[in-house]
């Protein structure tokens, strides 16, 4: 690009957005990127401040950010995201259904070490809806070295990509509650309705709630009756402290649940319990799940609905913004937590 005077613009084509802002009535662009400067353009043109304006011309090596930011959009992109068009240089990356966003967090580092690129995501393992911003990215100047972004491409080519969205899946869930005071029922059961509220909001379907006493025998037998009957999910709620008589670990285990973790670093939720029953995660409840709005299990939920097999590595993971802070009013998933 070059820059000349206002005066001498006609006929020239400009290579960036001319942003007019009127203070609660309008922000946006006056004149875009690709216009061909007229004669009548030049009084607003300086009504705007632009004494000089700065035109495209051929630079080898050179990009426009538009042209730029479409390329490293392109090459952040993963599945299931789609791009905006280019406004003032900016380009967003948008989920294309409801779905867990995914983030590249050492490829975003190596992207953004680039010089005046930049390329900015929600937080990893975030649920959006269709149609939300999950990234968006820009050059710095309004022009940049070709190299810049090749070097951006080269890092995707080779890594994979920033971000992309795994779709969430309905599953069959099935809920196990133990406890003699609820079996036997001297006191009524809590449980049920969360999880059928939970399991509700991802559309999936919950078989009918079972309830067992505190026989580890009993339970691990309902668990595998569940995961005969379809079940995808099996919770599996109560006696999940480490009381002698709290018996459910031992019960997941004599249905051949092979231990992920007993405890995970996240409060509220620290005695949350992970298995698989083969393919089949087996979730082990604490009571928190019981009474508190947000817990462990708003953080693992969508991430077997996306069909990911979680790792020990995973859990432990979940220590750094695992702290929920209990707020008076609840904005999950807008905080802190689990991020």
């Amino acid at each position: 690009m070059k820059k000349i005077s206002v005066y001498d613009a006609i006929g020239s084509i400009l290579c960036h957005d001319i942003t007019r802002i009127v203070p609660g009535e309008f922000k946006g662009a006056a004149f875009k990127k690709g216009h061909v400067v007229t004669a009548s353009d030049i009084p607003l043109l300086l009504e705007l401040g632009k004494e000089h304006l700065y035109v495209w011309e051929d630079l080898h090596g050179q990009l426009h950010e538009n042209q730029a930011a479409l390329r490293i959009a392109t090459a952040c992109a993963g599945a299931h995201i789609s791009l905006s068009a280019p406004s003032e240089g900016k380009i967003n990356l948008v989920a294309e259904r409801r779905a867990l966003v995914k983030v590249a967090e050492e490829v975003l580092l190596g992207i953004n070490s680039v010089p005046e690129i930049i390329v900015a995501t929600r937080h990893n393992n975030q649920v959006v809806e269709a149609g939300a911003v999950v990234a968006g990215t820009r050059v710095i100047p309004l022009v940049i070295p070709e190299a810049r972004v090749v070097e951006v491409e080269k890092i995707c080519a080779e890594r994979g990509p920033v971000v992309w969205a795994k779709p969430l899946l309905p599953k069959t869930m099935a809920l196990v509650t133990t406890g003699n005071e609820i079996y036997y029922g001297r006191i009524a059961d809590k449980f049920g309705p969360v999880i059928a509220a939970k399991a509700a909001a991802f559309d999936c379907f919950l078989l009918p709630q079972v309830l067992a006493p505190d026989d580890a025998e009993v339970i691990s037998q309902e668990i595998i009756l569940l995961a005969q009957s379809g079940a995808e999910i099996i919770a599996v709620s109560g006696g999940m402290s480490v009381d002698p008589d709290d018996v459910t670990p031992r019960g997941i285990a004599l249905a051949g649940g092979i231990l992920v973790s007993y405890g995970v670093p996240v409060l509220p939720g620290s005695m949350f319990m992970l298995a698989y029953l083969g393919e089949i995660p087996i979730i082990g409840l604490p009571g928190c799940v019981m009474y508190c709005q947000t817990t462990i299990l708003d953080l693992i939920l969508p991430r077997l609905l996306a069909g990911e097999r979680l790792t020990q590595r995973d859990l432990a993971a979940l220590g750094h913004g695992g702290l929920c802070l209990g707020c008076a009013v609840c904005h999950y998933p807008v905080c802190p937590f689990g991020k």
